[in-house]
């Protein structure tokens, strides 16, 4: 839609940038740049880091937000911008040992 509306007219300023700020090297942009054109969504900006530290470039591009499904990688860049977790992703799954201890909890409580 920002694109569209400065081509439309090009005295405006985009209100909203989009990038796609990853760990992952190439090839895996591929995937990532053909889904997100399917879905209809524009990304202004991609950043394939290779495992190199993506607070480098937070700093730089200076985001509203950064979304990590990685606690380790939003701990790592929460001093620089705000950071939310999204927790999805088999990164995200939970032991085994957390589903045993929300279970218990679950029927300690059904007993009160």
């Amino acid at each position: 839609m920002e694109r569209e509306r400065k081509t439309k007219d090009p005295s405006y300023e985009p209100r909203l940038r989009t990038a796609i700020i990853t760990a992952r090297n190439a090839p895996a942009h591929k995937r990532v740049v053909t889904t997100l054109r399917d879905w209809g969504i524009e990304v202004d900006e991609t950043f394939f880091l290779g495992g190199i530290d993506k607070s480098r470039i937070l700093q730089e591009f200076k985001p509203h937000i950064f979304f990590d499904d990685q606690l380790l990688h939003i701990e790592g860049v929460a001093g620089v911008t705000p950071s939310a977790h999204v927790p999805f992703g088999s990164a995200n799954q939970p032991s085994v040992e957390l589903i045993e201890e929300a279970y218990a909890e679950y029927e300690n409580r059904q007993r009160r």
